[in-house]
């Protein structure tokens, strides 16, 4: 799926589910998670290309205009909608699900120098709250909800609730949309 196609994915998420959100327009030049997933798809490619400071100097770029800051090797699937970003932290090795709902302060980090992948794995429809840090190559199953505050240091239960520090599991559920 080429830069395009993704960018209006990442949209129309926007458009369905953020009652703020008037016209596409708008949401593509106003929202900062837009810009900086659009400055995040093109440091990725370069990054992948071997253009390792290019990449970062957009990623820094992008930082520094949104407040939202992304490793360009971090790899993002389709529809990530981060509410109100400011603050969010992606890692390097980080990797990220289809249609995942992220809010303000989210830490996606590592605990340490370690090589190789040290960032959490989050699966498709996972939402993740305000202030949520997850820290380690952990795997955040589809599903998950993380409470806001809460300190993932473990892998999840496929459709649980999270919450805590550090999270724990309270709830497991799987609940259909529509």
């Amino acid at each position: 799926m080429n830069i395009i196609n993704q960018i209006a994915i990442d949209i129309d998420v926007v458009m369905k589910n953020d009652p703020a959100a008037r016209n596409r327009t708008e949401v593509f030049f106003l929202y900062p998670h837009i810009q900086a997933l659009i400055n995040h798809r093109i440091a990725h490619w370069l990054y992948e290309n071997k253009k390792y400071f290019l990449a970062r100097l957009l990623s820094n770029f992008a930082r520094w205009t949104t407040g939202i800051e992304i490793h360009p090797g971090a790899k993002i699937g389709k529809g990530l909608f981060i509410d109100h970003g400011m603050g969010v932290v992606i890692g390097e090795t980080a990797e990220i699900g289809d249609y995942v709902l992220m809010y303000h302060g989210v830490t996606l980090g590592g605990t340490g120098k370690e090589k190789g992948k040290r960032h959490p794995t989050v699966g498709n429809h996972v939402i993740i709250g305000a202030g949520a840090k997850l820290i380690g190559n952990i795997h955040i199953a589809s599903g998950t909800k993380v409470g806001a505050n809460a300190v993932v240091l473990r892998d999840t239960s496929p459709d649980s609730t999270v919450v805590g520090i550090p999270a724990r599991e309270v709830r497991r559920e799987r609940v259909m949309i529509i």
